[in-house]
């Protein structure tokens, strides 16, 4: 199902067509050079489609970096785009280009798992490595998920594995000890009484009225009992936060330019250890459908200042959650909006 772009529109005079086109040359320049930009290389850029001589590109270069479109570097002659070029850019985007039969048919055969988790986790991959960017891939928030039925097996003496099973194939498994031996035959009485109270009521539910879902347990004060209700905050609790997002590609975002210098590697390397900033960057816009596009302060962040976020969210089953690329702001947007909307498409319809 095709997804629609967000646009952000910003106060401004309305450019004119020449301007407008070639704001979008000097991006697309930019984003196949990474180097300032001149009148005359330009010129020589769009002599295909436009015959403008340097001087006339020289004006209308000095009216788009009054209008805060593109800007100098430094003490170069040449201008590189804005936050605020490259909004437009995207914005003005008309056509997104296609992912080929091969790189389809790549994320499809990544993403064939029989294990949910490996497919969010290969679903980072694929977005790292078709990119060459930062692929980002948030685990669903599963306090919500209904509990299909658990399964308590006997370990040794007095371990017991608790294996929760979920809708949309998630298995979670939590081994508890107890003080004393168990035994198989309690057990399996205690997993059918409980599976008879629990199917199909969310986590959350379970864990805040479990001592009321076994209160008519006739067994429940039971050395064995107690000890599972006592592990109920384990058993029946919402993903550790260190579980909630998966992100892969560091390496990739080293080799482009705009990461050469210290300051900037440092800062990739803050991006990726601190997961609560890209938790709560795919947070903000948990609501919003279609593939959102965040370029640079948008964001909100220091750190994330020289990149650009390209998001979208995927449902599998009840479960929701986000996936993006996190690349420098010259990027490929076209082409990384299609890789995103077709992992999220693909990611949705993989259950």
């Amino acid at each position: 199902m095709a997804k629609s772009i967000n646009i952000v529109k910003n106060p401004q005079r309305e450019l004119t067509e020449r301007e407008s086109e070639i704001l979008r040359q000097i991006v697309q320049f930019y984003i196949l050079k990474a180097t300032p930009i001149g009148s005359r290389a330009l010129s020589k850029f769009i002599e295909d489609e436009f015959k403008l001589s340097p001087a006339t590109l020289r004006n209308v270069m000095s009216d788009l970096e009054e209008l805060e479109y593109i800007n100098h570097p430094h003490t170069s002659a040449g201008r590189v785009p804005t936050d605020k070029g490259y909004r437009y850019y995207v914005d003005t985007i008309t056509k997104i280009e296609k992912l080929n039969k091969k790189e389809i048919l790549t994320v499809q055969d990544t993403l064939i798992q029989e294990n949910i988790e490996s497919v969010f986790k290969n679903a980072s991959k694929i977005l790292g490595m078709l990119s060459k960017y930062l692929g980002v891939v948030q685990f669903p928030n599963i306090r919500e998920l209904l509990v299909q039925k658990i399964e308590l097996i006997h370990l040794s003496g007095s371990k017991i594995l608790v294996v929760v099973a979920l809708e949309s194939n998630i298995v979670r498994t939590v081994t508890i000890e107890a003080a004393f031996d168990t035994e198989i035959e309690m057990l399996d009485h205690i997993s059918r009484y409980i599976n008879e109270r629990i199917s199909g009521k969310s986590l959350s539910y379970i864990r805040e009225n479990f001592n009321d879902i076994i209160s008519d347990f006739n067994l429940k004060n039971i050395p064995l009992v107690r000890l599972f209700t006592d592990s109920v905050d384990q058993i029946f609790s919402r993903e550790r936060h260190k579980e909630r997002v998966v992100i892969t590609g560091t390496q990739n975002l080293l080799n482009y330019p705009e990461f050469e210098d210290l300051n900037s590697v440092k800062g990739v390397i803050e991006l990726v250890e601190n997961e609560d900033v890209i938790i709560h960057l795919l947070e903000q816009f948990e609501d919003i459908s279609g593939v959102k596009v965040l370029i640079g302060k948008e964001m909100n962040h220091e750190v994330l200042q020289g990149y650009s976020l390209i998001k979208s969210s995927y449902k599998i089953g009840t479960l929701t959650g986000s996936i993006g690329l996190i690349g420098p702001k010259r990027m490929n947007y076209s082409k990384m909006i299609a890789l995103v909307q077709c992992v999220s498409d693909i990611l949705s319809n993989s259950n």
